[in-house]
């Protein structure tokens, strides 16, 4: 107990270093000075503007996205007893973006109207996102659900999501087909506070039940038959996990884009800090997620200035070598 928490003291302290850090990055840099004043509420109108309206929300929701995907990940590995698990790979991750891209297309001659809206773009990334839970679960189905079949299910219904999303795309007017790429490749394009309060109570309510589910994820990581003979009635839980799992995949990428790999990295790494046992590795998990994600988003947007990679693709360079080697590691 002592050492996990100096490493939840580590990762915290590393939290805030990136953060302070990336509040001074940018197009415009402020100096650290400047920062601490304008945090205070004695800077200048431009810094007030700067740190206030676009980079504080914009790392907030960075926070939030990253540990709602480091916990969605840590949860569909323990239920397929897969390292590999990742809502991206799974295709959840992909319903979601199909779903954006029909929205796209179908209103793309009032989408400047429908686009400002807070919550049309989140609401059907969110509807996607449960509607390819709901078919990866139901063809998975085979007088039960078992790990490898959801598995394999997810990876083929994310392989067709993908098809589709592709025709769609195609045909699309350049303009929306570059709001469809940019958004599919990970982009943190909710960078409001009225962003951040619409996804913040799908984190705080989600990520404690996730953690208050952690010893019936211990028991459902150790096998079916296992569980079944301590007495936890696998299915019922199965499910309910799930649907918590899809919830913070589609809250997470309805702001912050088709970010993939960072459910998988996230957990491995908690794991291997902290150990298997989910009442430490779900909390170590969200803090590492939301540390990855606040990292390559300051990469993201600082690498090129002015220009911005998206996050999705800062966090794929960081995260594809990783798989690689899970993949050779995995017998």
């Amino acid at each position: 107990m002592k050492r996990t928490v100096w490493i939840y003291m580590a990762i915290v302290v590393l939290i805030f270093a990136v953060f302070l850090l990336s509040l001074q990055m940018g197009t415009m840099s402020i100096a650290p000075l400047d920062v601490w004043r304008t945090l205070m509420g004695d800077g200048t109108e431009q810094h007030t503007l700067v740190l206030f309206e676009f980079r504080l929300p914009r790392m907030v929701i960075a926070l939030l996205v990253g540990a709602g995907l480091a916990v969605s990940g840590a949860i569909l590995q323990s239920l397929s007893r897969n390292e590999l698990a990742d809502p991206g790979i799974l295709g959840i991750n992909a319903g979601a973006g199909l779903a954006v891209v029909l929205f796209i297309y179908f209103f793309q001659g009032s989408y400047t109207s429908l686009g400002e809206t807070i919550f049309a773009l989140p609401l059907f990334a969110f509807v996607g996102a449960i509607t390819a839970a709901f078919l990866i679960y139901t063809l998975a189905w085979k007088k039960g659900v078992t790990p490898i079949r959801l598995v394999l299910v997810g990876i083929g219904l994310n392989a067709g999501f993908t098809a589709i999303l592709i025709v769609f795309q195609l045909r699309m007017n350049p303009e929306d087909f570059m709001q469809a790429t940019v958004w599919l490749n990970g982009d943190i394009w909710g960078t409001s506070w009225s962003h951040t309060l619409a996804v913040l109570p799908w984190m705080l309510l989600f990520i404690p039940l996730v953690i208050a589910q952690a010893r019936t994820l211990n028991v459902m990581r150790l096998g079916d038959p296992s569980a079944v003979s301590l007495g936890v009635k696998v299915e019922r839980n199965r499910r309910r996990l799930l649907i918590l799992a899809v919830m913070l995949a589609g809250a997470s990428v309805s702001v912050g884009g088709a970010i993939s790999f960072l459910g998988l990295v996230a957990p491995h790494i908690a794991r291997r800090l902290v150990g298997p046992r989910h009442q430490v590795m779900v909390p170590t998990a969200a803090m590492v997620g939301a540390f990855i994600l606040l990292f390559a988003d300051m990469v993201g947007r600082n690498l090129l200035s002015p220009s911005e990679i998206p996050v999705g693709i800062v966090v794929a360079v960081i995260g594809a070598p990783y798989f690689l080697y899970l993949l050779m590691k995995t017998p």
